[in-house]
């Protein structure tokens, strides 16, 4: 080597380095983001490297149970043998799996859809392998199985790719597949079958208050409506116990869901959980018809009952932890199992003894090596909005010690509009808390479940949509006034409708609100009512309005937030998926183009490989780094 070249290539090397970015995931499109520095990812590193365990049922062959967990870049299945036993992973796909046992053990039917599409497929699992046993097209939602654990039964849009119409099959056979009943529309659901395998209750969901039942002769697809299908009353859940009762969850008479009996021959509903108030959620019943377990909602904490029907005696289980529970399903046996989540417990899964109520965790998944018990549990808030109506939320609070003064705050509003903020595992966002010192809010405004039916349907339609917007500026105006919060520096975000509250917020308080970050969000509700898939369309026009209709048309259009995107001017950044069936990308893709045609500021973030929301790790992670990043330019900056 010459001399010169010589000095040139040790120049070279003794050169500072540039500071190293994080390579983007393939699959990710990003536009505006800047590079993402290597000491981000280091310091944020432990807070991504938390997992979940979600209950998805027993094994009746080996007592083993079956749950979802992740060790790779997306959610699959693993078998627990025993209490805080090894997790056995027993699904390798490149996409999350959902599954479930026959009751006989021996056939095991798992989910699972391509790129968050939610055309999802069922597959019976043989030796790590799945086998197709849907069409691999339309959209299969699994319902319920038989007695004798010989039919499965499932809705499927497979005829025109909009109406869920209802079919069994045995998993082991592919070919016995036949359709049983043909139906209008995309809310029809298989909840069991009678103990002689003849006949089915099925459901016909309408919207979050209003569901018909029906018992479905399996022989001739004959449909018995039970009970008047013109009241709008919403049921929960139906199931037959062993001496053919039929139990459901209903508000019929009443503001909250309650468990109870109906008599398929009058539709007389007969209400038999205590529970004054409270959705009744889940409910199971024990094989042999001994007790029935089910779980409560009480102001967003889980509680687990167990009810014995001939006695009408209800226990409460009082040695679980507090927080959210989901996926009851008792054992052949008699062994209650759940999952469960708090604020200092990523969600992990749980059994209760029917008996004793006594409470065994069976995982307990890892948290990047930080402690959970230093996350902070949050505070209660309650405000009465413009009209007086009472609203609520909760609040997490950083350490004072920590970071001491006043503390900038995030606004995160959850999605449905129909779902509920419950104190859970706050994962990833547990490092803006303990790191960065920022207080988040979760508000659940009108139009949220969990508060009875009064209280969901406050925003139904287009006319009562900005309501909802208002009770965010209820909760700014009293969080403004906290003495350790900084109302110089709020933002928002929320996904899916609470996208589009995150856009309404963002225009309607653009001058109380420093940044907004919107995720799979609603920008035009008459170009969402019409792109929207149409299997689930009906039910969106329920909740929003209904697009076809002029009056309402021009409400919707008027309430859109891209009609008033020239109102939009903090600094946004905008995530979608590309293959989002709820959302479609066009509804981010608009607001993009006309923000920037306006000179306004957007970050924006495209995974094409992601459905309503990103679920691979590798995403996920990418996502939360450039969404840290935007806080610190847009929350945290002078």
């Amino acid at each position: 080597m010459k001399r010169a070249s010589l000095l040139s290539f040790v120049a070279l090397m003794l050169a500072p380095l540039a500071p190293a970015a994080v390579e983007k995931p393939a699959a990710l499109i990003a536009d505006g983001i800047p590079p993402i520095p290597d000491e981000l990812v280091a310091a944020t590193r432990p807070y991504m490297e938390f997992r979940t365990a979600a209950f998805q049922g027993w094994s009746p062959a080996d007592r083993s149970m079956l749950i979802a967990t992740r060790f790779g870049n997306t959610a699959q299945l693993h078998r627990v043998a025993g209490p805080m036993q090894a997790r056995t992973q027993i699904t390798f796909e490149a996409e999350p799996v959902a599954g479930f046992w026959s009751p006989r053990g021996d056939v095991l039917v798992a989910r699972k859809d391509v790129g968050g599409s939610e055309f999802y497929q069922l597959y019976t699992l043989h030796a790590g392998q799945l086998k197709l046993l849907t069409d691999g097209k339309s959209r299969n939602a699994p319902g319920a199985w038989s007695k004798d654990g010989m039919l499965l039964g499932y809705s499927s849009t497979r005829r025109n790719g909009t109406d869920s119409d209802l079919y069994v099959m045995n998993p082991r056979d592919p070919a016995s597949n036949r359709l049983v009943a043909e139906v209008s529309g995309g809310g029809w659901q298989i909840l069991d079958f009678s103990v002689d395998g003849a006949t089915a209750v099925i459901m016909d969901q309408q919207s979050i208050t209003n569901s018909d039942l029906y018992l479905l002769d399996l022989a001739s697809g004959k449909k018995t409506p039970i009970g008047n299908i013109k009241k709008d009353i919403a049921y929960g859940g139906a199931q037959f116990a062993p001496d053919g009762t039929l139990w459901v969850t209903s508000d019929e008479g009443a503001d909250f869901l309650r468990l109870g009996t109906i008599d398929p021959a009058s539709g007389k509903f007969t209400a038999v959980s205590p529970e004054p108030r409270w959705d009744v959620e889940e409910f199971d019943i024990a094989d042999d018809g001994s007790f029935i377990a089910y779980t409560t909602n009480e102001a967003g904490i889980g509680r687990v009952k167990v009810l014995d029907p001939k006695t009408r005696a209800v226990r409460t289980v009082s040695a679980l932890p507090s927080g959210s529970i989901g996926g009851i399903e008792v054992a052949p046996w008699g062994t209650i199992g759940i999952t469960l989540s708090s604020a200092r417990s990523a969600g992990d899964a749980y059994a209760i003894d029917p008996q004793t109520l006594a409470v065994t965790r069976w995982t307990q998944s890892e948290t990047g090596g930080l402690d959970p018990n230093v996350n902070v549990e949050p505070e209660f808030i309650e405000v009465a909005s413009f009209d007086k109506e009472k609203v609520s939320g909760f609040l997490y609070r950083p350490d004072p010690k920590k970071f001491p003064g006043k503390r900038p705050l995030l606004i995160n509003i959850h999605g449905g509009p129909e779902a509920q903020f419950t104190p859970v595992f706050l994962s990833r966002s547990n490092y803006y808390l303990n790191e960065l010192g920022i207080a988040i809010f979760f508000p659940n405004v009108r139009g949220s479940s969990g508060f009875g039916k009064r209280f969901v349907s406050l925003d139904n339609g287009p006319f009562k949509r900005e309501d909802t917007v208002q009770d965010i500026g209820a909760f700014l105006d009293t969080l403004s006034k906290d003495a350790a919060l900084d109302s110089a520096r709020f933002a928002v975000t929320g996904g899916s409708y609470g996208g589009y509250m995150c856009y309404a917020a963002a225009i309607r308080y653009r001058d109380r609100l420093k940044s907004a970050n919107c995720v799979v969000a609603i920008s035009n509700f008459v170009t969402f009512l019409e792109n929207t898939q149409s299997y689930r369309r009906d039910l969106r026009r329920v909740e929003y309005g209904d697009e076809r209709d002029p009056k309402q048309r021009k409400k919707l259009l008027e309430i859109s937030p891209l009609t008033h995107v020239d109102q939009l001017r903090i600094p946004l950044y905008i995530v979608t998926g590309g293959n989002d069936p709820r959302v479609p990308a066009s509804e981010a893709d608009q607001v993009i183009q006309a923000v920037r045609s306006n000179g306004g500021s957007v970050w924006s973030l495209l995974g094409t490989d992601e459905g309503h929301g990103f679920a691979k790790k590798a995403n996920v992670d990418y996502q939360f780094w450039t969404t840290v990043l935007f806080w610190k330019q847009t929350l945290l900056s002078p």
